[in-house]
């Protein structure tokens, strides 16, 4: 007799518990041709990630892969066992960059339950998990912490009391390390299209960096699926037409990648990411939505003996069809809780190395 066999249905909330742990499936081999979609896909003009002379006579063995690229491969083989079932992603913390990731290397991902949280709707609840992305001679390559809403597979049934988890609110400017092997002292200006440097930037500085990228359906469907990023909110419309916005969500990583490669214009000099203390995607976008970026540097932290580079903590803001000129990110709601506008999409807040 012919059986009907069952498909992995992912995890729901209650199914998960603090300390759990997860080797995620199917490792990834990083190759030039994730590189060159990726570009496509966003526009990346950093030239470190653009120009195999500049990478090796900065002292990088070849071109290495944007560690957003390295961040979403790493995100989406957590995607099976952590967020199938998920409502959002809602943010992240401690995320480092620990090695360089270059074409050829594969990465397996692990991670933990740190925290749970039920929603008060009973629902979905929150799940708090740490990822670590090692490479083939397990060296850690990426590391972060994030939270993600989902689903109750058995709505209003009580759960484990909730557990959060402590993490820095940022990572201390003293703590951050780059290799001394990398060196930028040959580095032309117009290599990165004679922009701002580091000693040009103060603590408050920010800057709008106009141009705009709308969102096509393919691209982010693409995207996604560059990342095997399998989230059922990002690809089934059949799912969503009967959620509130009656459409599918775009993947908060290729917001944090468009954004990232719209800030170029002005910040060509950011040619590194360190470390992601703390970001929010505090709306969600969808195909048809332009985003736009502004940028605000809140830190900055000069590493002993370097003067060819400086570590600078930026804000990174994304917004959807409108300008920071025409809206105030933050305000009080009528409860006096503190909300974003609606338009805005991502608060990140990270460290990149800028060149001096």
């Amino acid at each position: 007799m012919a059986r009907k066999l069952s498909t992995p249905q992912g995890n729901y909330f209650e199914d998960f518990s603090v300390g759990q742990t997860f080797e995620h499936g199917v490792p990834r081999t990083i190759t030039q041709a994730d590189s060159a979609i990726y570009t496509g896909l966003t526009g990346n003009r950093f030239a470190l990630y653009c120009a195999e002379t500049l990478a090796i006579k900065s002292g990088f063995k070849t071109t290495p892969v944007d560690n957003f690229l390295v961040f979403h491969i790493a995100f989406g083989k957590t995607v099976n066992d952590i967020s199938l079932n998920a409502v959002a992603n809602l943010g992240y913390a401690e995320v480092q960059f620990n090695q360089a990731c270059f074409d050829g290397d594969t990465l397996t991902v692990k991670s933990e339950v740190i925290g749970l949280k039920e929603n008060s709707n009973g629902k979905n609840g929150v799940v708090y998990v740490r990822s670590v992305a090692t490479n083939q001679n397990n060296q850690i390559v990426v590391s972060w912490i994030r939270w993600v809403m989902v689903e109750k597979q058995v709505a209003n049934q009580p759960t484990t009391q909730a557990t959060l988890p402590k993490f820095q609110a940022f990572i201390p400017g003293e703590e951050l390390s780059f290799s001394t092997n990398y060196n930028f002292d040959n580095w032309k200006p117009t290599d990165s299209d004679n922009q701002i440097k580091y000693d040009d930037l103060q603590v408050g500085d920010y800057l709008f960096h106009r141009d705009g990228m709308t969102i096509n359906d393919s691209d982010h469907s693409l995207a996604t699926r560059l990342y095997q990023n399998n989230a059922r909110v990002h690809f089934d419309q059949h799912l969503m037409q009967t959620s509130q916005k009656g459409k599918r969500l775009v993947y908060g990583g290729h917001i944090i990648s468009i954004c990232r490669a719209l800030s170029y214009n002005g910040f060509s000099n950011a040619i590194w990411p360190l470390a992601i203390n703390a970001g929010t995607h505090a709306n969600p976008s969808f195909a048809g939505d332009t985003i736009f970026c502004q940028s605000e540097v809140i830190a900055k932290h000069q590493p002993e003996n370097r003067s060819d580079i400086g570590f600078v903590r930026v804000r990174m803001l994304g917004i959807k069809n409108d300008t920071p000129d025409n809206m105030e990110f933050l305000y009080d709601d009528s409860a006096g809780r503190t909300k974003y506008h609606s338009n805005l999409v991502l608060d990140l807040d990270y460290w990149c190395v800028f060149l001096n």
